[in-house]
């Protein structure tokens, strides 16, 4: 099939989205497909996609937005019109970027049918942010762009049940995020990770949080947890890594200081690469407290790495990582968040279980060719009009 992927930013320090749409593309292309990535801004797009005659999927570039209130005019979007007209279904990821809105109604007016994958965008979380401006928007232009798409791809059925009463003309289909697991069918050992990281030489626990830094990670929680989790580990290492807003790492750092934990609580920046997954490998449990997460890859990142994650009941896929076995959903406080961790901390066999257990079920249940069989399920019924 010839599919079309558009993703106004390619930027990895947005988070997940950008990283799983270039897997996604390029599984894709992998099996068979012939796949271009339509972006406004290519900064983290492969070099080698933008090399003539490679063998990688390809790369349109849109030039930045004309018109008042970043649109584009019609003469700047004519190289992705073209695109779009000979497309067999066109994948867009995102509900607010207006280079989505003003390609859907290309997509109508060629006759070629789209899907949008929601990203978190219509959780109840996130309409709680901005909700003035957010429901406006979907008044004039939002709700039919969604309901004029084939589909409306949610990762979790969680994400569908906050979602759907946004779109209600629509059509939404639950199938996870794909993860490219490659990576993960050989891990690498902690020692990476430890000859970096010299927190992880000691003799107490480590926990570890990696995401971006950003009010709705719940990372306060997880600082005032570590409070009374000293109190029965006195070794006790608390890894956050991720980078963002410089003026929110500082508020962290000064409530760790208030709260007496600045000498455990260490802020490694951004982690990347094999180091990511020998620091995964290197931690006791993974700890997300999150407000909000559609579907939060990096729990599943965790789990491929066998190690135990702890995150809240107000992100998507929670019950999804309590049936791995590999996982613990709790409240998003730091009480809850210690009830759950120190009979975890106490015991090495229990943690070893979950790890197990949850890299199992991920290499089972979100194994790349059997997701990837139910996106190409969704295109061919996008095309197929059916």
């Amino acid at each position: 099939m010839r599919i079309v992927h558009v993703l106004q930013r390619v930027d990895f320090h947005e988070g997940g989205p950008p990283r799983a749409v270039i897997d996604l593309c390029t599984v894709l292309h992998q099996r068979g497909h012939q796949v271009t990535l339509l972006t406004a801004d290519p900064r983290d797009v492969p070099d080698a996609w933008s090399v003539q005659g490679s063998d990688t999927p390809d790369v349109c570039t849109v030039p930045p937005p004309r018109l008042p209130g970043g649109l584009w005019t019609s003469g700047q979007l004519a190289d992705a019109k073209a695109l779009l007209a000979e497309a067999d279904v066109v994948h867009m990821h995102g509900v607010w970027e207006r280079m989505n809105a003003q390609l859907a109604g290309i997509c109508r007016a060629v006759g070629t049918p789209y899907v949008i994958t929601l990203r978190g965008m219509l959780d109840d979380w996130s309409m709680a942010q901005a909700p003035l401006k957010k429901r406006l928007y979907l008044a004039m232009a939002g709700r039919r762009f969604l309901e004029g798409a084939a589909w409306v791809h949610c990762t979790a059925a969680g994400e569908k049940d906050q979602s759907h009463r946004w779109f209600p003309k629509g059509r939404p289909r639950v199938i996870p995020n794909l993860i490219d697991l490659s990576a993960y069918e050989k891990l690498p050992t902690p020692d990476e990770a430890v000859g970096v990281y010299k927190q992880l030489c000691g003799q107490g626990p480590v926990l570890l949080f990696l995401s971006r830094l950003h009010e709705k990670k719940g990372i306060e929680h997880l600082i005032a947890a570590a409070a009374t989790l000293r109190t029965s580990f006195p070794g006790l290492q608390v890894l956050i890594a991720g980078t963002g807003e410089p003026s929110y790492r500082a508020s962290l750092e000064s409530h760790a200081k208030h709260l007496g934990v600045g000498d455990c609580v260490h802020f490694l920046g951004h982690v990347g690469g094999t180091l990511k997954l020998s620091l995964y490998n290197a931690c006791d449990v993974f700890v997300l407290p999150s407000s909000q997460e559609n579907f939060g890859f990096v729990q599943f990142e965790a789990l491929a790495c066998g190690t135990p994650v702890v995150t809240s009941r107000l992100v998507d896929t929670w019950a999804e990582i309590e049936a791995s076995g590999g996982g613990l959903a709790v409240q998003q406080n730091a009480n809850a968040l210690v009830e759950v961790l120190t009979p975890l901390l106490n015991d090495r066999a229990r943690r070893a279980s979950m790890g197990a257990a949850g890299r199992a079920w991920v290499l089972e249940h979100l194994a790349t060719d059997h997701v990837a069989g139910q996106l190409e399920a969704m295109y061919g019924d996008a095309a197929a009009g059916a």
